[in-house]
C-alpha cells in the first residue's frame, strides 16, 4: 500500500508533482467522526467555529483561524460538541510520479532550502495560527479546481507551490520559535546561576558546565540575547555588590574583593574603577552614608 508521507525519501529522488485529490467546506454541528486515516496529506482548517481533532489518543482543540497538517496513513478524527459548529475546509493533497513541464518538487526543494522544512522533515501532525493568509491560498486553490478550465492544472500546480513555502515558512517560524524558547531557558538559567554564585571565583568553562552547553555556544547566545557577554554581565553584577558594599557597610576593600568572588585586591581595584570612574576607595569616600 502506498504511503505518501512529506519526508517519503523518493520525492526528493525522481519527480513528483502535487494533486488535489479531494477537498471539501463543510459546516459541522454536535458530529462525533469516526477513526480513520489517508493516504494522502490532510490540511483541515477551521474557517470559523471551534472544534477538536484527535490523533492517536491526543486530543487538539482548534478555532476559528487554526489549522492543522496531517501526514498521511495518521488515525484520526473530527468532533463537533454539542452545541458548537465548526465550518471547515479540507483539503488532501497527494504526489503522483511524472514527466512535466514544471519543477517537481524534487527541484522546488533543491532551488529553496526553506522547503526543506516540508519536504525531509518527518513529522505526524503540525498545528497552526494561521498567520499568513493560508486560508486564501487553499480558498484560491479549491475554486480553481471548481472551475474546469484549460488552465486549472497549472494554476492548481502554481497555487500548491505558494502553499507549499508559506506553510515551509511556518514551520521554519515555529523551529525558530521554540529555539528561542530552549536559549531563553539557558539565558535564565545562567543569570539564576551568576547571582546565587557571583561571590566565588567563576570562568566560563565552570558555567557552561552548570548549565550544560558548550562555553562558547553560550558565549554566543548570552550575548544575543542581552547584549553582554556572560563575563560582564559577571562583572556587572560584582560592582553592583562592591558599591552597596563600600557604602553600606565599613567592611575593608580586600574583604569586599574576596566577598564579590574576586582574589586579588589590586585586581578588584582596577576592574571597580573602569566601571565607576572611582577607586574603591574614593567611591567609599565619597558615598558612605553618614551614621
Amino acid at each position: 500500500m502506498r504511503h505518501y508521507n512529506t519526508y517519503r525519501s523518493d520525492l526528493l529522488e525522481k519527480d513528483f508533482y502535487p494533486v488535489v485529490r479531494s477537498y471539501y467546506y463543510r459546516t459541522w454541528e454536535k458530529f462525533y467522526m469516526d477513526v480513520h486515516d489517508h493516504e494522502d496529506i490532510e490540511i483541515m482548517y477551521v474557517i470559523d467555529g471551534q472544534c477538536e481533532v484527535e490523533i492517536e489518543t491526543q486530543v487538539f482543540p482548534l478555532k476559528k483561524g487554526n489549522f492543522i497538517l496531517l501526514d498521511a496513513r495518521n488515525r484520526h478524527r473530527l468532533i463537533v460538541e454539542q452545541d458548537h459548529y465548526c465550518r471547515m475546509l479540507n483539503i488532501e493533497i497527494d504526489f503522483v510520479e511524472k514527466e512535466d513541464i514544471y519543477p517537481s518538487i524534487r527541484k522546488l526543494v533543491s532551488k529553496n532550502d526553506i522547503l526543506a522544512g516540508l519536504f525531509g522533515a518527518r513529522f505526524t501532525y503540525l498545528i497552526f495560527k494561521d498567520t499568513l493568509d493560508i486560508y486564501q491560498t487553499l480558498k484560491s486553490i479549491v475554486l480553481e479546481m471548481d472551475t474546469n478550465s484549460d488552465e486549472v492544472e497549472l494554476m492548481v500546480y502554481a497555487q500548491l507551490t505558494q502553499l507549499f513555502i508559506l506553510l515551509s515558512r511556518m514551520i521554519d517560524a515555529q523551529k525558530k520559535k521554540e529555539i528561542e524558547k530552549v536559549t531563553n531557558r539557558y539565558v535564565k538559567k545562567t543569570i539564576d546561576f551568576l547571582h546565587q554564585n557571583y561571590d566565588v571565583p567563576l570562568k566560563m568553562p565552570d558555567i557552561g558546565n552548570v548549565v550544560n552547553l558548550h562555553p562558547g555556544y553560550l558565549h554566543r547566545i548570552f550575548k544575543e540575547h542581552t547584549n553582554q557577554t556572560v563575563i560582564d554581565y559577571l562583572t556587572h553584577l560584582r560592582m553592583n555588590k562592591a558599591k552597596m558594599l563600600l557604602t553600606e557597610t565599613e567592611i575593608p576593600i580586600i574583604d569586599i574583593a574576596l566577598y564579590i568572588g574576586v582574589n586579588s585586591r589590586q585586581y578588584f581595584s582596577l576592574l571597580f574603577k573602569k566601571y565607576t570612574q572611582q577607586s574603591p576607595y574614593e567611591y567609599r569616600k565619597n558615598h558612605q552614608r553618614q551614621v
